[in-house]
């Protein structure tokens, strides 16, 4: 557990971190990425943080990379790149620093360890774990291949590092159909989101897709009825949900996609209203790119993505701690694994 009181009393002795209104203002070009959803006065608040992580990441010759789902003062104020699980796991494999930072949960850093394995990954808040993840392990995965024998078991990247190594390939939520469709079987065995897997049987009827019975406490929230009820109340507005969403929900809604995939969609169409059925920090993250569009609600947070905030990211730079170590047998058969995921991914253009 964070000893927060500890954490902030020893920045505090070498970073002066009180509300700042003057260096705010200096700081103008990087509020003006975020200031359609953090007000002035928050602004003032993180403004001395984001400029002590922007020179300690100097300092230690860091990048940070970042998930979409991080709040706007870390995606716009600190994030060297910003992505879905695909885009940073293939960042991850190029980067130059000597430190990565990995603004997202658990397995993320996992597996930019996993694919950089000399250099030193940190995570602010090792506590950043995912519902995801915590639903499957290594046994799970031999459960399946002795009920379904000689299908490949394709694993999403939301999964710890000894499940990606018990798996053949893995795949994100950008990627799956194209992965499932192009592998050889029939049979296909999908871990751990159930939904994903769902959505994906839809997408390639010409494979059997079985799955784990795993699913994402933010996307799993969400019901047709939800969506038919936005609908009411805000007349005109695009639907755009994430294949996390169980299939009746994806079914409801306009377009689905990844992360990636739903601010390509909005950026290509600018619907005048919008409302994306994901991870609400999403829409905050997009809105200031996207003047002429409307996003309204909903807002579900997930609580293991909001552990991240720019005072741990500033603590886990200051004391080079949290650091995220992998085992080296367990690190190598996830890397084929993860490997053959961005390999694939290449040959398919995706």
């Amino acid at each position: 557990m964070f000893d927060l009181q500890t954490m902030r009393d020893q920045l505090a002795a070498h970073y002066d971190l009180a509300p700042n209104p003057e260096l705010a203002e200096k700081m103008s070009a990087e509020y003006a990425r975020m200031n359609r959803v953090v007000t002035p006065f928050d602004w003032a608040r993180h403004a001395p943080y984001v400029d002590a992580i922007l020179r300690l990441k100097k300092e230690r010759n860091a990048v940070i990379l970042a998930h979409n789902y991080m709040t706007p003062e870390i995606y716009h104020g600190v994030s060297d790149v910003v992505g879905d699980s695909l885009q940073l796991a293939m960042e991850a494999t190029r980067v130059k620093a000597d430190v990565i930072v990995q603004c997202g949960v658990h397995f993320m850093a996992e597996t930019s360890k996993i694919l950089s394995p000399e250099k030193t990954v940190l995570i602010p808040d090792v506590e950043a774990g995912c519902s995801l993840a915590e639903s499957i392990t290594a046994e799970g995965i031999a459960q399946m291949r002795a009920k379904y024998p000689g299908a490949p078991v394709v694993s999403y990247v939301n999964t710890t590092a000894e499940v990606k190594a018990a798996s053949d390939i893995c795949c994100t939520s950008s990627n799956a159909a194209q992965i499932v469709a192009a592998l050889e079987e029939d049979t296909i065995i999908m871990t751990p989101d159930q939904y994903l897997a769902q959505n994906i049987a839809r997408e390639v009827p010409q494979k059997n897709i079985v799955w784990w019975e795993g699913s994402c406490i933010v996307h799993e929230q969400y019901t047709p009825q939800d969506l038919r009820d936005f609908r009411e109340w805000n007349p005109g507005t695009r639907l755009i949900a994430h294949p996390e969403c169980p299939p009746d929900v994806v079914e409801e809604a306009d377009f689905s996609g990844s992360t990636a995939g739903i601010i390509k969609y909005v950026t290509d169409e600018k619907p005048e209203k919008a409302m994306l059925i994901t991870e609400c920090s999403m829409a905050s993250n997009i809105a200031d790119s996207l003047p002429e569009v409307d996003f309204i609600g909903p807002c579900n947070m997930c609580p293991y993505m909001k552990k991240i905030t720019l005072e741990k990211i500033l603590w886990s730079l200051h004391t080079m701690s949290e650091e995220v170590v992998v085992d080296l047998e367990v690190a190598e058969k996830a890397r084929v694994a993860v490997q053959r995921m961005l390999d694939l991914s290449k040959k398919l253009g995706i």
